[in-house]
């Protein structure tokens, strides 16, 4: 009897006890049980077969970057470049980074960058090559951080007979006496002559650089714009070379681009300089055209100014820039612009990322660059809220229809918008037309074109770089015939600002980078940068049914040209897609496209034609996939359009 009393105390005491426990952990029980069925849901093959799955990347320690840039090259390899990853120390000591990262194996390997590429511009070339233009020429001080008087310099020469160099430290006096050092080396053209006897026109060359007051405090402040002389000239050449300072101030001064250019190689796994840019360019985009030249517009120059307009085209036969004087069309930063259809008739969606007054170059439309004419485009729903926001082919390019999704407002607006708007460039009267909603209003949405024609869309945030802890973590495919967002399996990661997203051959999605400005909701905590990788596998690899395979590919597919692709599962083989190994960064994907190609079944497998239009298929590496009639694809082989 002793015994069963001290059994009943003993089961008592432990149910005791384990109310106690209960009582005191219910809420973090309950959240374990709640992530528990959690993951086992989202790892269900029914959940993953219906929305995809995120796999985490985590790369070894050493081998993290703060990826700003993103390439798919043709070798099936991620190049991701950071630069100085927006990291002002970094910037300082040189400590320079881009990595290459294997999806297939895992491996990486850590490629030091020669200049600071962080915000340049990218896209990669008709021989595969992958051109980075611009960059940081020096790092934004805040308000309140500047102590000297700083501002442009516009240095003249009038002098047609001879060029001058300038180093950086040399000194400019203001008529009150005041004294300004430039930061930078400035190269001096000769001033131009025209004309024939009696009737000769001299035009002063000019170039511009930053000059800050030899002493802090504001007594070195000028409101003025006025005529600077320049220390150690002699007479003769002081009559001609000269400084117009614009104003001095105090203010906050914006980040500085730099000239420079670089290709990588993915064979060799190198950086190569080129020749230097017309223009320093901070947030630039680079367009590949038809011709295989690069566009490249826009961006800071080398004194934090929005460019007024300049532009130039690299041409990679030759690996020179061509200053085009003849167009001079004004764009705010990361402009996201694309070649239609017609040969040189670019369209420019009015998606930005960054600089630029809310009332100038914000206006969408048609730009021809053989005349520089610009035709607005009307229709566009939440016109002011366009900074931030993406845009992108979807569907087969041959549709020439853009998708226009998501944004906010200029500078750091806490407005958003969740629209997608799309634009069909085969109507007659081209013009906007609404589209659905993302399900809540989004900046820095990310745009990933499928090979069954889809196009992912995910990350972002309610506002500016993810304040008040907004980022959405949320996915969808966009379905380019029916028009609606289908949900697809939520991220774990929430990303923002610095963030992109590309393609891999084997059909799944690698997404890198974000830059919160705060890692808290209140806004009182740092942010950090996000350094893991994630890759959304999406629901055509999760059917359980086996995937088609290429058997082999040609090398090269000329345009207008038929491919015999061998396969084994010609049979089911619905259609065949050549889509581009593209680049982004900043929201702004400007080279990736999803081509259709005309197939036919052959004993072997089938055979493809690629369209004889270089505005259809530009020139460069795409990765050909066969897709099946269950809409899953096969891995890609990579070929080139030459």
């Amino acid at each position: 009897m002793r015994a069963k009393t001290r059994r009943y105390r003993q089961i008592a005491l432990v149910v005791v006890a384990a109310a106690v426990l209960l009582g005191v952990n219910v809420p973090p029980a309950f959240s374990y049980v709640q992530e528990w069925r959690h993951e086992r849901l989202i790892n269900s093959p029914e959940y993953k077969a219906q929305y995809g799955h995120w796999d985490t990347i985590e790369i070894p320690p050493d081998q993290r970057v703060n990826s700003i840039h993103a390439v798919t090259m043709n070798d099936g390899k991620v190049l991701l470049i950071a630069g100085s990853g927006n990291k002002e120390d970094m910037f300082a000591n040189k400590a320079l980074k881009s990595l290459v990262y294997d999806p297939k194996t895992g491996q990486s390997r850590m490629i030091p960058v020669p200049d600071d590429m962080f915000c340049g511009g990218q896209t990669v070339l008709p021989d595969g090559r992958v051109l980075f233009a611009g960059g940081t020429q020096r790092y934004e001080k805040l308000d309140g951080a500047v102590t000297n008087a700083a501002g442009a310099m516009r240095i003249k020469n009038e002098n047609p007979g001879a060029p001058r160099f300038l180093p950086a430290g040399t000194e400019f006096t203001s008529p009150s006496g005041q004294k300004y050092r430039s930061d930078f080396d400035t190269s001096l053209p000769p001033a131009t002559k025209t004309g024939t006897r009696g009737k000769v026109t001299v035009t002063a060359a000019e170039e511009k650089v930053f000059v800050e007051a030899e002493q802090p405090g504001p007594q070195a402040v000028n409101g003025n714009r006025e005529k600077y002389g320049i220390s150690g000239l002699n007479p003769a050449d002081a009559k001609n070379i000269y400084g117009l300072g614009e104003p001095m101030t105090l203010d906050k001064q914006d980040y500085q681009g730099t000239d420079k250019a670089y290709t990588f190689d993915p064979k060799t796994e190198q950086w190569t300089e080129l020749p230097n840019m017309n223009q320093p360019r901070w947030y630039p985009t680079l367009t590949p055209l038809s011709d295989g030249n690069v566009l490249t517009v826009a961006g800071l120059d080398g004194v934090g100014q929005v460019l007024n307009g300049q532009t130039e085209e690299f041409d990679p036969r030759t690996n020179t820039w061509i200053d085009r004087k003849d167009l001079n069309q004004y764009f705010p930063t990361y402009p996201s612009i694309f070649e239609t259809a017609t040969p040189h008739k670019m369209v420019y969606t009015g998606s930005t990322a960054g600089y630029g007054p809310s009332d100038k170059g914000r206006v969408p439309g048609f730009w021809d660059i053989d005349t520089g004419a610009f035709t607005p485009i009307p229709g566009l729903r939440d016109p002011e809220l366009m900074e931030t926001s993406g845009s992108a082919w979807i569907g087969p390019v041959q549709d020439q229809r853009l998708a226009i999704v998501g944004g906010g407002g200029v500078g750091e607006s806490p407005i958003s918008t969740g629209r997608i708007d799309y634009l069909d460039l085969k109507d007659p009267a081209p013009h906007f037309t609404p589209g659905p909603n993302l399900a809540q209003p989004t900046r820095y949405p990310t745009m990933v074109n499928l090979p069954d024609d889809s196009t992912l869309i995910t990350n972002g945030s309610l506002d500016y770089r993810g304040k008040g802890a907004t980022n959405n973590h949320l996915a969808y495919t966009l379905d380019p015939t029916t028009n609606q967002l289908t949900p697809m399996a939520d991220p774990r990661i929430g990303r923002d600002y610095h963030t992109e997203g590309l393609l891999l051959p084997d059909g799944r999605v690698l997404v890198a980078g974000s830059d919160p400005l705060f890692d808290d909701e209140k806004n009182t905590i740092p942010g950090t940068f996000e350094q893991r990788l994630e890759i959304f596998t999406p629901p055509y690899l999760e059917k359980g049914t086996p995937r088609p395979t290429i058997t082999s590919a040609p090398p090269t597919m000329p345009r207008g040209q038929n491919a015999d692709i061998p396969t084994p599962d010609g049979n089911r083989i619905a259609k065949a897609r050549l889509v581009r190994t593209a680049t982004a960064t900043h929201v702004t994907t400007t080279d990736m496209r999803d081509v259709a190609l005309p197939m036919q079944k052959t004993p072997d497998g089938v055979s493809v034609s690629v369209p004889p239009e270089p505005t259809i298929v530009p020139p460069g590496p795409y990765m050909l996939f066969l897709v099946d009639d269950k809409g899953v694809p096969s891995e890609a082989k990579i070929v080139n359009v030459p």
